[in-house]
């Protein structure tokens, strides 16, 4: 009779143990390192990224917390495969810092002509990248969180007012790589890459001459200074695309409601967000100019025929690129910009 009693405690211990074990785990919190490069103060950063943080905890009733660091793990072009090797568990940067062709068909974020707002663009670029394209397995070892545009990308330098195509020889630009950095290069610019947070120190010493930006760096890197003219094209000369990613062991090892409730927030809910924060940042920036030194001016018949031709050739090439793995590329350009409602 005891034996059975003891057995019986044995059975009500263990049981009661299993329960208390269970509800924690359920309520067990798990902290994501997420890795940011761009200045704390930057408007993604503190409008987009933060906040995003702050809703992935309260969407997961408190069960995924996110620590945005305050100085990046590596450097800005590691960034992807920080997130997927496991040394972030989150990232975010723009495709066009890898040299390697991965993530070719994220280039049909990266053309001239794309749109004249990062919301229309990003919007588009989700749909069209992530539907398309099939990005997600571009990004592989990694859980595709979003991806996103700036606004309209722009020429600014302190040299010469681009008024014919002879004009674009001898500047020295900063690019961020990938298409803007050939186009730059077809039409005779000497292109440097690097990092935004070097821009100041190349730009203030002579270094380079200018940059290719949207108009939210000029007050975001504090370049106004050093700058004298600024051209526009109709939907943006270039744009960028950016990539929001999670390591896919540490997505997997999420509960399926957490990826559930994290999903909502993303993907084009993020893509949106992170728009909204480009637009009102490329607000301040025009303000920032219209008090400037800097002269802003369209491109011209001329400065326009020498980008759309050099923009067709590699737009073409980019094209049967994509073909050769299956997919129609030319017809998913011809969407983004359907979506965007951009002519030129």
């Amino acid at each position: 009779m005891r034996l059975k009693a003891n057995t019986l405690r044995a059975g009500l211990i263990s049981a009661v143990l299993t329960m208390a074990f269970s509800m924690t785990a359920a309520h067990a919190e798990t902290e994501l390192v997420l890795s940011s490069w761009l200045p704390p103060k930057h408007p993604l950063v503190e409008n987009a990224i933060k906040p995003w943080a702050a809703e992935v905890e309260q969407a997961t009733e408190g069960r995924v917390k996110i620590r945005v660091l305050a100085k990046p793990l590596g450097a800005p072009p590691a960034h992807f495969d920080m997130a997927k090797d496991g040394v972030a568990d989150i990232t975010y940067g723009l495709h066009s810092f890898t040299n390697d062709d991965r993530f070719l068909r994220s280039r049909v974020g990266q053309f001239s002509f794309l749109g004249n707002d990062a919301v229309t663009v990003s919007r588009a670029y989700w749909e069209v990248y992530t539907g398309d394209l099939d990005a997600a397995s571009e990004h592989k070892g990694t859980k595709l969180l979003s991806v996103f545009a700036h606004g309209p990308g722009m020429i600014h330098n302190n040299k010469i007012k681009i008024e014919k195509p002879e004009d674009f020889k001898g500047l020295k630009l900063r690019t961020p790589g990938g298409y803007i950095a050939d186009l730059m290069q077809d039409v005779g610019v000497t292109t440097q890459f690097m990092g935004p947070g070097e821009v100041y120190e190349k730009l203030s010493r002579g270094v380079i001459d200018g940059v290719t930006f949207p108009m939210e760096a000029l007050q975001a890197f504090k370049l106004s200074d050093h700058l004298s003219y600024t051209m526009a094209v109709p939907g943006g000369i270039y744009n960028t695309s950016w990539f929001l990613v999670m390591n896919e062991a540490k997505w997997n090892s999420l509960s399926d409601a957490d990826r559930a409730a994290i999903e909502i927030i993303s993907g084009p809910a993020f893509a949106e967000r992170a728009g909204k924060v480009w637009d009102e940042a490329d607000a301040g920036g025009a303000d920032l100019l219209a008090s400037s030194k800097i002269e802003l001016h369209s491109a011209n018949a001329a400065v326009m025929d020498a980008i759309k031709a050099s923009a067709a050739k590699y737009e073409a090439a980019w094209a049967a690129q994509v073909s050769a793995q299956g997919l129609d590329g030319k017809a998913a350009l011809e969407k983004m910009r359907q979506i965007s409602g951009v002519t030129y």
